[in-house]
């Protein structure tokens, strides 16, 4: 099964950043995709859908530092649902993209500067892959997993 989600957007605001009593960091984030077509009269409209984004650890610190509202953004991760009591006691909902990478692009803000290499793709640095000291301690939740060695799904059409 896969839960994989891939937005190419703008930035509608600055991360919103968190950090929580055990020490982990955490930043959200909305970003806009837009959509053009041609309605039934043959004139041009464009929908805009927005996506709310969560970044945890050091890819939140990353944001912190890099991202800015209107800036284009690539962004990679699995889509979650989750529930929770507002204020009043109703049960409220959200669906939110969790990040796994991001990328800044080109073609968003025009006075944003050129120190990203631009592109649409993940860039190796962007890579989920835990650094040297991380994978050194014991922290198995930090870990990633170890390949199977199963290529059960290498006839995949995709």
């Amino acid at each position: 099964m896969v839960n994989r989600v891939i937005l190419i957007g703008n930035l509608g605001r600055d991360p919103e950043i968190r950090r929580l009593e055990n020490g982990a960091v955490v930043a959200k984030f909305p970003i806009a995709t837009n959509e053009n077509y041609k309605d039934k009269s043959g004139e041009w409209q464009s929908q805009t859908e927005w996506h709310d984004i969560v970044v945890w650890r050091t890819l939140a610190e990353r944001a912190e530092s890099t991202l800015k509202k209107g800036m284009g953004v690539y962004v990679e991760g699995k889509l979650t649902h989750r529930s929770w009591q507002d204020q009043d006691g109703n049960t409220r909902y959200t669906t939110e993209v969790v990040g796994s990478y991001f990328r800044i692009i080109s073609g968003g803000r025009r006075d944003e500067s050129s120190g990203s290499s631009g592109g649409y793709f993940p860039a190796p640095e962007d890579e989920m892959s835990p650094s040297p000291q991380k994978a050194s301690n014991n922290d198995s939740s930090s870990a990633m997993p170890e390949e199977s060695g199963n290529t059960a799904d290498d006839d995949l059409p995709f």
